[in-house]
């Protein structure tokens, strides 16, 4: 292959998009950011989730509402997922991508575990998951942003572990807490008033109830317990026993105690 001669007045020099569009091999930029605001308000977004340790493990939680732009899109939204017996994810964003990272982090777990005969490390699945998000970038870069939280129990370290992740697929391993989402500020607020490492697992999920209760009445996107449907945030705690996810009436009536303490107060102080 011979090098290309070029006129004095055209030589590109060391100029390599200069070489490139002189060639009309020039990629048309003006077409990757085409998306609209009405494109962008009718993706469907999950929104609050969060985790924290308690004295035998973590737990992991997330409302049930998905929205597009100003709109309740979907009621009973899963964004809560086992990714193997002893790790779980959570959701926020951009709900198709997400389902769809989800099913392929599970997959390629079994898979390792298949291959090797013993499953990845938890410290591995959470590199595994922010290399996943980080492929994500171009799509993230359009509005279909995807930021999971992962979860899980340390058999090595006899431990529960908490990762948070950005959108460029960096990942940040937590001490006790993490909350992803359009009201985490909110419940994580909640968690941190609240969180003690020696808590037990009931006294965990009943946190994370309060943090959800919170961020639905604060956050317009989050879901708060919706008994007329009889929906309510998905709550799993993951030990050393495995992932456990509390059953439906278990979670009813921990939201229920805590809107009747609510009432009891706002009673007293009138």
């Amino acid at each position: 292959m011979s090098l290309p001669n070029f006129p004095l007045h055209d030589d590109p020099g060391p100029n390599f998009s200069g070489l490139v569009d002189s060639y009309g091999l020039l990629p048309d930029y003006s077409t990757v950011n085409t998306a609209t605001a009405s494109d962008l308000a009718a993706i469907t977004h999950g929104t609050t989730v969060v985790a924290c340790t308690f004295a035998d493990g973590v737990v992991i939680a997330g409302d049930r509402r998905a929205t597009s732009g100003n709109l309740i899109s979907h009621r009973n939204m899963r964004k809560v997922f086992a990714a193997d017996r002893w790790s779980g994810v959570a959701i926020a964003g951009a709900a198709g991508p997400a389902v769809e990272m989800i099913k392929m982090f599970q997959l390629q777990l079994e898979h390792y575990e298949k291959i090797e005969g013993s499953p990845l490390s938890l410290e591995g699945k959470a590199n595994q998951l922010s290399m996943m998000v980080r492929g994500n970038l171009p799509a993230a870069m359009q509005g279909m942003v995807v930021v999971p939280i992962f979860a899980g129990f340390d058999r090595r370290r006899d431990r529960g572990r908490v990762w948070a992740f950005d959108v460029t697929g960096g990942r940040y391993e937590e001490m006790n807490y993490v909350a992803s989402g359009s009201g985490s500020l909110h419940a994580r607020t909640v968690i941190k008033l609240g969180h003690r490492p020696d808590q037990s697992r009931e006294e965990a999920i009943d946190l994370v109830v309060k943090a959800l209760y919170t961020a639905a009445d604060d956050d317009s996107a989050t879901g708060g317990p919706d008994p007329l449907r009889g929906i309510y945030p998905i709550v799993a705690a993951i030990t050393s026993d495995g992932y456990d996810e509390a059953s439906e009436e278990e979670i009813s009536t921990r939201f229920a105690s805590y809107i009747e303490t609510i009432r009891t107060n706002d009673s007293r102080e009138a």
